[in-house]
């Protein structure tokens, strides 16, 4: 790889979808407001994909300006349903709250990565996947949050498919990888395109 990759995400996830794909790469988390950026741009009656991507970019432009050289990559992963948008669980309760309004419905996962480098965005993707979760008992759903907390406490819409949170769901519809927080695939074929990655 000729070109430095920076990842500008805590998201320990995200981290291992790149290792597992064979990335050599750092990490540096950004420091945004999201929850004010979100806020703003819900006021200004922004959708969903453009919430989730303008955060990416923040992010990536963040982390950026302190290494001008490396292509760095934003992530950001906005839960939708309808208008509605969902941020982390900040208390059991909230979880559980959440998790009863979606169940018996369908909702999205936007996961936007903008790759910042040479001064300037250089790609974006958004990849959406629509998830219909199953209608569930309430005494489920407060057994769920007491076992999970600990981990789901991490995710928006307070699930998590790759554990237990798969047993919410009836059909999802997309890819695996941006349900967790990453378009890996676009990622790799931009950076195999680029020549950033060995084709």
């Amino acid at each position: 790889m000729s070109d430095q990759i920076i990842l500008a995400s805590g998201s320990e996830i995200r981290a291992q979808l790149l290792r597992n794909a064979g990335l050599e790469f750092d990490v540096s988390a950004a420091r945004v407001d999201e929850d004010a950026v979100r806020a703003s741009l819900l006021a200004e009656e922004a959708s969903p994909r453009d919430i989730a991507d303008t955060l990416a970019e923040m992010k990536a432009q963040r982390v950026a300006a302190r290494h001008p050289d490396a292509l760095v990559i934003g992530c950001d992963q906005i839960l939708a349903l309808g208008s509605q948008i969902f941020s982390k669980p900040q208390t059991p309760a909230e979880a559980l709250s959440q998790l009863q309004t979606l169940r018996g419905l369908k909702h999205q996962l936007l996961s936007a990565a903008v790759i910042y480098g040479e001064g300037k965005p250089l790609w974006r993707h958004v990849g959406i996947v629509r998830l219909h979760m199953r209608d569930t008992s309430d005494a489920y759903l407060t057994d769920y949050v007491d076992r999970n907390w600990d981990s789901i406490r991490h995710s928006v819409g307070a699930y998590k498919l790759e554990e237990e949170g798969v047993r919410l769901f009836t059909r999802i519809e997309g890819d695996y990888f941006t349900v967790l927080g990453l378009p890996l695939l676009e990622l790799l074929s931009y950076l195999t395109l680029r020549g950033t990655l060995p084709s």
